[in-house]
Order: structure tokens, then sequence, then C-alpha cells
């Protein structure tokens, strides 16, 4: 079984310059965090899809073990 990567521990901003759907990276492992980019391939990790929209600002999960799924929660103050 594939294990889970601590991409970093704290949130990755990010603010849309479109609204468009995007994949938030899951596993860790992909190199253009913090979205997917196939690494998770092969294991029981999926990315998680959203739609963000034009402009927003987002707070995304880098450490993976957000209980707000791909939102920063603060959990990784824990980590």
């Amino acid at each position: 079984m594939a294990e889970l990567v601590i991409a970093q521990k704290k949130p990755y901003h990010y603010t849309a310059t479109k609204s468009e759907k995007v994949a938030w990276c899951s596993c860790g492992k992909s190199a253009k965090q913090p979205f997917c980019d196939g690494s998770h391939k092969g294991g029981n990790f999926r990315p998680i899809v959203l739609d963000v929209e034009e402009g927003k600002s987002y707070a995304f999960c880098g450490c993976k073990k957000s209980n707000n799924g791909p939102m920063c929660d603060g959990t990784h103050k824990n980590v």
C-alpha cells in the first residue's frame, strides 16, 4: 500500500486566474503541488477535483491530513 507524503507543513496559497476545475493532490507525491500530476497511479490515492472561481483565493492543504478535504484546517500545526 502506498504511503501519504507530507508535501509541506503549511498551506499552499492559490488565487485562481480563471474559473475552472482543479485536481488537488491527495498523496503528496505530485511535482505540481498542490495539484495532481498523476504520481498517485498504482496506489490507493485519488485526486479531489473541485471548481475554483476566478479571483478567489484558496488555502490548499500541504500536509495532506486536513479534515476539511483539500482545504487547510490547521492540522499541519500538529504534524
